[in-house]
C-alpha cells in the first residue's frame, strides 16, 4: 500500500487524463468491496468509490482554504440537502447582500451555491481555479475529517457536517462498507474535533434539527457569524 500511495502522490501533478493509469496501481492494492453494485476501495480506514477517491485526494493536496470559507461536512443521507439550502440563505439573507433583493435559491440550485469538493470541483480537474468564487466561499463534502485538506483544518474557516435490496444494504451498512463509511467512524471524526475546537466545527444532529429547527437555525446562524436580525427570525422569513 505504501508503494501505491507514493505512485499516486508523484503522479498527481499530471493532467487529469493521466489519472486512470496512476490510480490503476493504487486500486489494485487497496482493500475492495462491492456496495450498491459499485466497487469501493478502503483508503486510511474509510471506503470510497473509484471516482470519489482520486478527487478527494486531489482536494486534500491542492485545495487552499480561506479563513472565511464555510464547509458543510456530512455522511451521506444525513440531512445534507436540507442544510445546503439553508446555509447559503443564512450567509446571504434576503435584501442584505443580493442586489435584486431575491433569495439566492430562486436563481440558483443549492448544488451551485454550495459545490462539492469530490463530486464537482475536483472530479474533472485535480487543481481547479476557484478564483471566480466570491467570499465567503461555501463548500460541502462527504469525506471524513482525516481526509479534509490540511489547509481547511489549519485555517479559521468554518466547518458545519438506485433501488437496492434492503437486506443487502443493511448488512453492508452494518459492516461499515458504504461510500465514505464506516458511518460511526465518520461521525466520530467530526464529533471529536468539534469538542476540541467548537469555534471552528459546528456539530449538528439531524434529530435536533427536526425536533426544534428554529433553535438550531439560530445556533447555526450565530456560528456562521450571521446572527438573525429581529425581522429575519426563523418562522418570520
Amino acid at each position: 500500500m505504501a508503494k501505491a500511495s507514493v505512485i499516486f502522490w508523484e503522479d498527481l501533478s499530471l493532467e487529469y487524463s493521466s489519472f486512470p493509469s496512476a490510480f490503476s496501481t493504487l486500486f489494485g492494492e487497496l482493500p475492495k468491496e462491492t456496495w450498491c453494485r459499485s466497487d469501493l476501495y478502503n483508503w486510511e480506514g474509510f471506503w470510497y468509490t473509484s471516482s470519489h477517491l482520486p478527487a478527494a485526494m486531489a482536494a486534500r493536496l491542492n485545495f487552499q482554504a480561506n479563513d472565511s470559507d464555510v464547509f458543510l461536512t456530512s455522511s451521506m443521507k444525513t440531512g445534507t440537502t436540507w442544510l445546503k439550502a439553508i446555509i447559503p440563505t443564512i450567509m446571504n439573507p434576503i435584501g442584505r447582500m443580493d442586489d435584486d433583493n431575491n433569495d439566492p435559491l430562486l436563481k440558483r440550485h443549492p448544488n451551485e451555491l454550495m459545490p462539492s469538493l469530490e463530486v464537482q470541483l475536483f472530479k474533472e480537474n485535480p487543481n481547479p481555479d476557484l478564483s471566480y468564487m466570491s467570499s465567503p466561499r461555501l463548500f460541502r463534502t462527504h469525506v471524513p475529517y482525516p481526509m479534509l485538506p490540511e489547509s481547511v483544518k489549519n485555517s479559521a474557516c468554518k466547518i458545519g457536517k438506485d433501488p437496492w435490496p434492503m437486506n443487502e444494504a443493511f448488512e453492508s451498512f452494518c459492516r461499515g462498507v458504504h461510500a465514505f463509511g464506516p458511518f460511526h467512524d465518520h461521525v466520530l471524526s467530526y464529533w471529536k474535533e468539534s469538542i476540541k475546537r467548537p469555534e471552528k466545527i459546528f456539530f449538528l444532529r439531524y434529530e435536533d434539527m427536526k425536533k426544534d429547527p428554529k433553535a438550531q437555525l439560530r445556533r447555526l446562524a450565530c456560528f456562521l457569524g450571521r446572527p438573525f436580525e429581529k425581522e429575519e427570525e426563523p418562522g418570520k422569513a
